[in-house]
């Protein structure tokens, strides 16, 4: 279905108001050319009407047309109708390779890094990028030539990578903090109000009745004390 569509605008679409008649009677969604015939078809398009002499009206009849059969913003078409005039073709921008750099830090490297952290229980970035240099300048070890001037911040991204991760893993353990729940002990004022003491006292028995129970409230820092005998239920304060 989508090559007929294809086909059939080649073979009769051959003026812009025949392309004008087509984008007013058609809907936005009507037509779609395939992702992959999008840069064909527009050098089609643009090599066939694209040098024509155009008035005003008709300026943006070709950007209207393009963006409708592909699907593309007007952005993306001007963008495409530009590179056209500018190279004559639509090919395929060339793309980044994936790995478009060489890595600088061997897999050897990273494992060098590990072994010396295990050995000075991974000390500071600028303190074991001293050691580095000193194994290789004062030493003389060959092994450390390129991480002798490696950049602290890099030496991080390497501690971070997964083979490092992979020869060394630290871990931290958890320092256990003793939580005094439920302990019973006098309140240490700061010197705000605020921290209440309570004493309770029972007055006695007598005779088989039950005594008075008088309960004290007392803030440790302005001594204002609440006093409540329960055979009244009433406070006072003192």
């Amino acid at each position: 279905m989508r090559g007929m569509v294809i086909n059939m605008e080649e073979a009769k679409l051959r003026t812009l108001v025949q392309i004008k008649a087509f984008l007013d009677g058609t809907s936005e969604a009507a037509f779609r050319v395939p992702k992959e015939g999008r840069n064909p078809f527009i050098e089609r398009v643009l090599k066939r009407f694209g040098h024509a002499p155009h008035g005003r009206a008709d300026k943006g009849i070709l950007p209207r047309y393009i963006e409708r059969m592909t699907g593309l913003s007007r952005q993306q078409a001007t963008r495409l109708v530009r590179q056209y005039r500018k190279d004559g073709n639509l090919s395929k921008q060339p793309r980044a390779p994936k790995r478009g750099f060489t890595y600088r830090y061997t897999a050897a490297d990273v494992a060098l890094l590990a072994e010396i952290d295990t050995l000075h229980s991974t000390l500071s970035g600028p303190a074991t990028k001293k050691l580095m240099e000193r194994a290789y300048l004062v030493f003389g070890d060959a092994r450390y030539e390129r991480l002798a001037g490696i950049s602290v911040s890099h030496l991080y991204n390497l501690r971070a990578s997964q083979p490092y991760q992979n020869k060394r893993r630290h871990w931290t353990k958890t320092n256990p903090a003793g939580a005094p729940i439920g302990k019973r002990r006098a309140p240490q004022p700061d010197g705000a109000p605020g921290y209440i003491r309570i004493d309770s006292v029972h007055q006695g028995d007598q005779d088989g009745l039950k005594g008075v129970y008088h309960i004290n409230a007392v803030d440790c820092v302005t001594q204002m004390q609440t006093l409540r005998s329960d055979s009244f239920l009433n406070w006072k304060i003192l």
